[in-house]
């Protein structure tokens, strides 16, 4: 076994004293290999953790001679002369990251992302693990391991144990409800008043939901680590068997706009206790947290995520069906928002998650697996169902997924997921596949042509503005400097500016928070519009003509002349009248 000792002199300082400490057979090696996580799970690119290590020192646990220990990479080290010894490993480990991947320790809460700390030694991550927690009296501890004492916790593996966050404070608040004699629990750390009886009534509302959807859960039961903060947040990270929400500001929890919030994010890492954390791809069979675990297939374990996150709210009674619209609405602003859906594949841009997925990246560069993950979800969701008459969908995909995959613990590959879409389907699906997971294939006619088998309809607006509907191009106003942020490729703007140039005038006249006006003032639609360009000021010239526009608005709406059949197949997809 090997054993963890949390602690903690000083909260002001952030700094949370960490020892690890494991015994070597006499007959065992010279020398073993620690290792601190790069990345963790949930987040596919490397963090590089050892940043927040101070003065690591491993010593003999017995006589605390000092062993030798010589770094080999950033985040990996050996340590010489252990045979027959217990080891001791010690050092000072950083919690100043209030995120819900992150870690924090002040006057108030010990909050621990463990893979964000704890190191393992190499070739022994399948022993069990126990950690105990030196906390002050009255400290009430929220984790998904099971506790063998008090503030002590037990792992099958190091995976359990760096899967597995917990949150210690005298302040912790926690309610718990059953779905199919199955426990779960809310917990909240933070000042806030939550409604207690709505919070329980709609979780367990989606969560029966999901449960009725696989037929079992992976876990005994599953935890909900909330930190509701005093300001302005939103993230959540999926675990084995619970999930960390961070989400503010506290006061607004129980307002409609936070509310939803928590209930989306809340119902999508609930989703991932089956989809990625149970059914997970071949390349993460298991974990290799020294380097980037490459895999082709996060548009399944995120998009289709994202898209029963909100769906399921809705199945479930939780939402309306305006409400679920309005979500839906937001994944294809945000997908259509530039254009490097055109220019990215879904599976290419899994992999690229590790080399800038989570960063705004170069313009119309790449296509966000979430976003047009859950948008072909949808297409593959409606379209199973029309070639089907409802009789499978897919619910169905994910449901053979977890028989197959899930509940086995073995790894799936692409060429797995394509057999089981094609099964449910009873027909071929290559140019789903070409299309829409390894092409860039515009997506509004085949999605207008599924909505349209439930009553609904894909709206395309034009674009009032000036700037992005008649020429293309975006602004934003910093310090009274009117600078160009967004431009569309083969719009009027791209021949005439360049990302970052600041307008200052428009046919000589000073640009002052009238660019709109300034641009609608030629019948001709020519302007000559002077630029700050590298500190040079440059005049160049605007014209409307042919080429792309922002579109103002892409929405998913009822059609007001919605068949019979239509307003039925929407009822059997969305559990609600139309």
């Amino acid at each position: 076994m090997i054993h963890y000792y949390v602690s903690f002199e000083n909260p002001l300082t952030f700094y949370v004293q960490l020892h690890m400490t494991f015994e070597v057979p006499a007959a065992g090696p010279e020398t073993v290999e620690l290792q601190l996580p790069a990345w963790r799970p949930g987040r596919y690119e490397l963090q590089n953790f050892a940043q927040k290590l101070q003065h690591v020192e491993v010593v003999d646990a017995a006589s605390q001679e000092v062993l030798g220990v010589r770094k080999l990479t950033k985040d990996r080290w050996e340590v010489s002369g252990v045979q027959g010894r217990t080891v001791q490993v010690r050092y000072n480990f950083y919690a100043h990251q209030m995120d819900a991947g992150g870690s924090w320790l002040d006057e108030t809460q010990l909050y621990l992302n463990p893979v964000q700390g704890f190191m393992y030694v190499e070739g022994r991550q399948h022993e069990p693990c126990q950690v105990q927690l030196q906390l002050p009296d009255g400290w009430q501890l929220a984790c998904g391991l099971p506790q063998s004492g008090p503030n002590v916790l037990q792992a099958q593996s190091f995976d359990h144990l760096a899967d597995s966050p917990l949150i210690a404070s005298p302040t912790l608040q926690y309610r718990n409800y059953e779905v199919q004699g199955l426990p779960f629990y809310i917990w909240i750390q933070g000042e806030c008043a939550p409604d207690w009886q709505r919070l329980v009534t709609d979780f367990r509302a989606f969560s029966a939901e999901q449960l009725a959807l696989f037929g079992s859960f992976p876990a005994q039961d599953y935890h909900f680590l909330n930190q509701i903060l005093p300001y302005k947040h939103y993230h959540g990270v999926e675990h084995l068997n619970s999930t960390v929400i961070t989400l503010g500001p506290a006061e607004l929890l129980m307002t409609e706009g936070l509310y939803k919030e928590l209930l989306g994010v809340s119902c999508h890492e609930l989703f991932h206790a089956w989809n990625i954390k149970s059914i997970r791809p071949a390349e993460m069979q298991p974990y290799d947290y020294s380097k980037e675990n490459y895999f082709r297939t996060c548009f399944i374990a995120e998009g289709i995520t994202t898209y029963y996150g909100e769906y399921l709210l809705a199945r479930a009674q939780v939402r309306t069906a305006g409400q679920y619209f309005a979500e839906l609405n937001t994944v294809l602003r945000k997908h259509y928002d530039d254009y490097g859906c055109y220019h990215l594949s879904l599976a290419d841009a899994s992999m690229d998650l590790w080399l800038d997925g989570y960063k705004p990246g170069i313009p119309d560069r790449k296509v966000s697996v979430y976003h047009k993950g859950a948008l072909v979800a949808l297409l593959l969701d409606l379209t199973l169902r029309r070639l089907s008459q409802h009789q499978r969908s897919l619910d169905d995909v994910m449901r053979r997924l977890w028989e197959e995959f899930g509940k086995t613990g073995i790894g799936y590959t692409e060429d797995d997921y394509g057999r089981i879409v094609m099964d449910v389907a009873g027909r071929d699906m290559t140019a789903y596949f070409d299309k829409f997971i390894y092409g860039t294939a515009p997506l509004e006619e085949p999605l207008d042509k599924a909505l349209s088998f439930v009553g609904c309809t894909l709206r395309i607006e034009e674009n009032m503005s000036v700037s992005e509907g008649l020429f293309g191009f975006r602004t934003v106003v910093k310090n009274e400097r009117t600078e160009v942020t967004d431009i569309l490729p083969g719009s009027p703007a791209a021949a005439a500016f360049t990302v970052d140039d600041e307008i200052v005038a428009v046919n000589g006249r000073r640009v002052d928070m009238n660019l709109q006006s300034l641009l609608s003032t030629s019948p001709e639609q020519h302007y000559e519009v002077s630029v700050f360009r590298q500190n040079r000021l440059l005049t160049v010239p605007l014209t409307a003509q042919e080429g792309q526009r922002f579109w103002q608005k892409i929405t998913i709406e009822k059609l007001p002349e919605a068949t019979a059949e239509q307003q039925a197949s929407f009822k059997n997809w969305l559990k609600q009248e139309f």
